[in-house]
């Protein structure tokens, strides 16, 4: 379903460190993606397409030269990313980065809200 928040993303300045931390402090599985500069992030049960368990999403960190924004970003369900990034400006918000591709996965997207605030989109293929 369309509007919902599927995904998160945690910039750090030291990748082990923060991986340790989320490990430790919350049971996070971690698993270093090299190849994309990324880490993918499982907060509890999981099967080939997320979450197994209602109540939790997964995410992932990078690089804060990397990322999007200073801080954590949530990141939103869209049926089209191309329609939402043009309600998003309609509405007074801005582009950041456009429709990319994710692997045959989906496309991603980061919008800039009225307030500053930095929000990721997520276009599922198929």
């Amino acid at each position: 379903m369309s509007g919902r928040v599927v995904h998160f993303e945690i910039p750090f300045d030291d990748g082990d460190r923060a991986r340790s931390f989320y490990k430790e402090a919350f049971g996070w599985q971690v698993q270093e993606m090299p190849e994309m500069a990324y880490t993918l992030v499982t907060t509890g049960p999981s099967g080939d397409q997320g979450p197994t368990e209602a109540g939790f999403v997964n995410g992932g960190m990078l690089a804060r030269a990397d990322a999007t924004s200073a801080g954590p970003v949530v990141v939103v369900d869209v049926e089209s990313i191309d329609v939402a990034l043009e309600r998003v400006t309609e509405l007074g918000g801005a582009t950041v980065s456009p429709k990319t591709a994710v692997g045959d996965m989906g496309f991603a997207a980061y919008v800039r809200d009225p307030e500053g605030n930095v929000v990721g989109l997520w276009e599922s293929a198929g």
